[in-house]
């Protein structure tokens, strides 16, 4: 601590925002948000449509939700597995459809591409919700898929089909899906405003669902998502998320009432620090903030105070335990896939400069003040880390940059596909592959890998599966990232 404070904030900041010994003259950003948007063709679920970009895949899991008398064909397979998991891809939803909302103008030829890839997504809510009361949350035993190692197409593990209800409850999935749902209405309200209002509607009756019946589905489900996505932070954060979306999408008074009357109960103001598919705290604070920000919401002070901490939080040089950077600069958070915690949290950074530049504020972190500016630098430094300023020297993204993970975690990826294979591998014939020490035979363009951690370390190799597997939820908050810096670099 005395050393620390011979060397004041700002200083502290340049130093390891703008003297780092890994520079670059520059970063193709339109080509990495083109291949950030591909990687979710190669995550597909179900029919292909004729226009897939990503040729080495192919149709999949064509009978899912057969087993309960629905059709749950569609969506996206969460990670390097098959599995469908409802809950990340709700959130995976939300965060692309954020993206598009707050960035999209900046995305130029892509933004197409990123609402085809936002409905893929919207289009298996809507069957998941199809059901009034129902909620069906994941398709795939995760144990059965995660014995085998095979490529989608020839799946044959167990396509259990797993659902939420009034006796089973899952508030926090059912109010991620709301959240999504309404989100998405918003991308789609002049593009397509039929189906935006068919999003709205669903959205609105899941949320209801949702707070009616309250409840985890860690709970109910335990043994079925534990403890792939347990949620381990309880549920109240996703209705307060979902409220927020729907307040936003509707602009009707009975969410806002929904915020301010349960804010407390639903512990608002705890856990402000985290952001990701578990734990929507800090989003919840810098969603709403806009409106404070903007002189609409005095009401809502609170969350702009919880936004205000948390970007203070974030800052390298001001210390503060829930947040680390490595030597190499890369902000560094407990747990696996440290990925998911750079895009998240460097998207909200950049998402809150924007509101604060058009509200000409600051934001004071103690005696330090921190521009608009300096945040958007803290998310460049970040998304550029990503992209090869590291010093790995490495992309952390396939298929950009000369160097990148050539032996990711991800079944589609590290075995044989049809075209080149069209015999079927079974479940434990795929297991070669898993072992072997050659690169993956087929390029899942624009996958960003969970990346390395504190030590700047990178072991290229699929048993590390939390440093070299791929996720969606990664890849979602870097759309946003990715087109603004297209724009702005």
């Amino acid at each position: 601590m005395a050393g620390n404070s011979l060397i004041p904030p700002a200083i502290m900041l340049a130093m390891l925002l703008l003297i780092s010994p890994e520079t670059h003259a520059g970063h193709d950003y339109r080509d990495a948000l083109r291949k950030s948007i591909l990687f979710f063709e190669g995550q597909r679920s179900g029919k292909l449509p004729p226009d897939q970009r990503l040729k080495w895949r192919r149709d999949s899991a064509l009978r899912d939700g057969s087993s309960a008398g629905v059709d749950l064909t569609g969506g996206y397979y969460d990670a390097g597995d098959n599995v469908k998991f409802g809950f990340p891809m709700a959130f995976t939803t939300t965060m692309m459809s954020w993206s598009v909302i707050d960035f999209g103008k900046t995305m130029g030829p892509e933004l197409e591409n990123a609402v085809k890839a936002i409905k893929w997504g919207t289009d298996y809510l809507m069957k998941a919700t199809q059901i009034p009361g129902v909620v069906f949350v994941q398709v795939g035993d995760a144990y059965s898929d995660h014995n085998c190692w095979e490529r989608p197409e020839d799946m044959d593990t167990l396509r259990t089909v797993y659902k939420i209800d009034k006796d089973h409850p899952g508030s926090e999935v059912a109010g991620e899906t709301a959240a999504a749902l309404a989100a998405a209405s918003i991308v789609f309200e002049k593009r397509d405003p039929i189906y935006s209002k068919m999003l709205l509607d669903r959205a609105t009756r899941v949320f209801a669902f949702a707070q009616k019946y309250r409840g985890a589905y860690s709970d109910s489900l335990y043994q079925v998502v534990c403890p792939f996505y347990c949620d381990f932070n309880g549920y109240e954060d996703e209705l307060l998320w979902g409220a927020a979306w729907l307040h936003k999408a509707s602009k009707k008074r009975v969410y806002r009432e929904f915020i301010v009357k349960n804010q407390v109960i639903l512990r608002a103001g705890d856990t402000i620090h985290e952001f990701g598919w578990d734990n929507k705290h800090a989003g919840i604070n810098v969603l709403i903030s806009k409106m404070v920000l903007m002189g609409k919401a005095d009401y809502f002070h609170s969350f702009k105070q919880n936004a205000d901490e948390f970007i203070c939080s974030l800052l390298p040089g001001i210390s503060h335990p829930q947040v680390q950077y490595s030597q190499g600069g890369l902000l560094v958070k407990s747990g696996g896939s440290n990925m998911q915690h750079v895009t998240s949290l460097s998207f909200l950074l950049l998402t809150y400069s924007n509101y604060l530049s058009h509200a000409n504020k600051v934001v004071a972190c103690g005696e330090f003040i921190a521009s608009p500016a300096l945040l958007r630098q803290v998310a460049k430094r970040q998304v550029d880390y990503l992209l090869g300023d590291n010093p790995m020297k490495m992309s952390y993204m396939v298929g950009y940059g000369s160097r990148f993970p050539q032996m990711i975690h991800h079944r589609g990826s590290s075995v044989p596909s049809v075209v080149d294979h069209p015999g079927r591998i079974g479940c434990k014939d795929g297991s070669r592959y898993f072992l072997s020490n050659n690169p993956n035979p087929n390029l899942l363009i624009g996958a960003v890998v969970g990346g390395p951690n504190i030590t700047d370390d990178f072991p290229d190799s699929r048993p590390y599966f939390q440093l070299t597997e791929p996720t969606t939820y990664i890849n979602a908050p870097l759309l946003g990232l990715l087109g603004y810096f297209s724009a702005h670099s």
